[in-house]
């Protein structure tokens, strides 16, 4: 055997070392990765028994309501005067509405912004 067949034979026998250890690595970390996550597992609570599910109500389910909603308006500043911060608003609360009517688009109007529609005339 001449040198460069011998220099060739030796790299690729690092190489193969090189590839072995990535690859014990590798699987040692999967290992560590499944170990951690079964020791996180066991130490969670169990899951609940069919006893211990919730149960409905004893009036039944609970049914949607509709209603119309109007906003507390907006307390207006002075001429002149320093406009309120969203922090010197209170939390607007909203009220039942008098009008059964509920709102709707006009007529055209794709019904939000930006929305692509041809919008109110």
């Amino acid at each position: 055997m001449n040198t460069a067949s011998m220099q060739l034979a030796a790299a690729s026998g690092l190489m193969s070392l090189f590839l072995f250890i990535v690859a014990v690595a590798l699987l040692a970390l999967l290992g560590g990765g499944f170990w951690m996550t079964s020791r996180v597992k066991y130490r969670e609570p169990p899951r609940p028994r069919p006893d211990e599910q919730p149960k409905l109500p004893p009036e039944g389910a609970v049914h949607e309501v509709r209603q119309n909603r109007e906003s507390a308006e907006v307390p207006q500043t002075s001429k002149g005067g320093r406009p309120l911060t969203p922090y010197e608003l209170t939390n607007m609360d909203s009220q039942p509405s008098e009008s059964e009517e509920r709102p709707r688009w006009s007529r055209g109007s794709s019904g939000s912004f930006g929305g692509g529609g041809l919008g109110a005339h």
